[in-house]
């Protein structure tokens, strides 16, 4: 899952600049992403997911690690497209229920870079999913999601990265 917890720190530490909305409204009168979503940042979350996944192929190859899925560069590519897709689509979502930029939402605060990435790995690549993310697998990723998420959090805040600690 690297290839797709990579992408939003690395979209946080290095974005900024045009927002992917253009600063654009729904018809609902609020912003669709806000100015903490850019096409800088979605483009470099993307690449960090995918160097990330280039080094996992490489130490796989090397080592032959058989206890972790085989990636292939659709599934790291899908990964972090994904994840920044779901992202983006937890923010469209909280712009339409009025929750504001850095405020809490439980689970799909979380989880949200999960779905994106298995979304666009069911419809792109199905097989490599099916294959790759078993029982024990996915009862890690939901375990160790919350985790993660929220140690990175905290590290973001406490480096200026991030307003917030969530």
């Amino acid at each position: 899952m690297l290839p797709a917890y990579l992408p939003n720190p690395v979209a946080a530490a290095l974005g900024g600049g045009r927002p992917v909305d253009g600063g654009r409204c729904w018809r609902d009168g609020r912003r669709i992403f806000g100015d903490g979503k850019t096409l800088r940042g979605f483009l470099a979350g993307v690449a960090g997911g995918v160097v990330i996944g280039l080094i996992q192929i490489f130490i796989q190859s090397r080592i032959g690690l058989w206890v972790f899925p085989e990636h292939t560069l659709m599934s790291i590519t899908l990964l972090a497209v994904g994840a920044l897709l779901g992202d983006l689509a937890k923010s469209f979502l909280k712009r339409r229920k009025g929750v504001g930029r850095g405020e809490k939402w439980p689970v799909a605060d979380q989880f949200d870079l999960v779905i994106g990435a298995f979304i666009m790995l069911l419809i792109f690549d199905p097989g490599w999913l099916l294959s790759a993310i078993t029982l024990p697998i996915a009862i890690a990723i939901l375990i160790l999601t919350p985790i993660l998420h929220r140690g990175t959090n905290i590290i973001g805040y406490i480096l200026g990265i991030k307003d917030v600690p969530w």
